[in-house]
């Protein structure tokens, strides 16, 4: 993110604790409604996957970037576990009827990646199914590059202890009683075995064409703000405003190997 010179501030130094953080949302609102009226004019494809560790705020981005979006033209796709018939089925199947049409934005709340994460660390595939994945999903995406669709991936990433709080604050608030689930539970004791599975999916699966973009979440509002500016950098459409799309690279960067070494990611 730019900085100023004087203070080393950043346009958003701060946000989180005050009230500028709704009007900087609400302004990365209207950009986003401007992308939508070009992605259904021009007819573009538009698909965004969000993966991250439980908690780590998925849910909370996905709500910004749709909240003033026409619904005929936005989906928001949550799959539950597959059914008897959908495990029989070709892995990315059941993902492909979700894949959006011309004029349409699609955000994946998970994607097929739970293979390359809570499958491999829970046990729910085999090493066969795991290894066939890792090896077909650059392929899978370069045919949905092939095919016109703009995909984006972003992992949320938090710390452990950022983890605990909001597993506490979550079983703790009755409002969120619909987010629990068995896997919170051993979030914390799989921890380890989380992070090399993330590691994996990033080396195999990161490249020039279909990169990972990493956005450090233990702040929300900030992750929030840093990952919508990085989204409308990457697109061209009439009446961008430049100069508030500024994402801060120290919280939103695409990954590259030197990250799990260099203390960018969470251990």
């Amino acid at each position: 993110m730019a900085k100023n010179e004087r203070d080393g501030q950043t346009p958003y130094s701060g946000i989180a604790n005050t009230k500028h953080y709704k009007q900087a949302i609400r302004h990365l609102q209207i950009e986003l409604v401007k992308v939508q009226r070009h992605v259904v004019e021009t007819g573009s494809k538009i698909l965004i996957v969000f993966e991250g560790r439980d908690t780590a705020g998925k849910d909370g981005t996905i709500r910004r970037f749709v909240k003033y979006l026409n619904p005929r033209e936005t989906r928001v796709v949550a799959l539950a576990k597959p059914s008897v018939q959908e495990l029989s089925q070709w892995y990315f199947q059941r993902y492909v009827k979700h894949l959006p049409s011309a004029g349409e934005m699609v955000f994946f709340n998970r994607s097929w990646y739970n293979r390359a994460g809570v499958e491999k660390v829970m046990g729910f595939c085999s090493d066969d199914e795991y290894e066939e994945f890792m090896t077909t999903v650059p392929y899978f995406e370069q045919m949905l590059r092939h095919a016109g669709i703009h995909l984006f991936k972003y992992y949320l990433d938090i710390d452990r202890h950022e983890q605990e709080t909001r597993l506490e604050a979550r079983r703790d608030n009755p409002l969120k009683q619909w987010k629990m689930s068995a896997m919170d539970g051993v979030a914390l004791a799989h921890w380890d075995d989380y992070s090399l599975a993330r590691n994996q999916m990033f080396l195999r699966t990161s490249s020039p064409e279909s990169p990972w973009i990493i956005v450090k979440a233990d702040n929300k509002k900030l992750a929030r703000i840093n990952l919508i500016q990085h989204f409308l950098m990457q697109l061209e459409y009439p009446g961008k405003k430049h100069d508030i799309l500024h994402p801060d690279p120290d919280i939103v960067f695409p990954f590259l190997e030197d990250d799990l070494h260099n203390g960018r990611i969470a251990p």
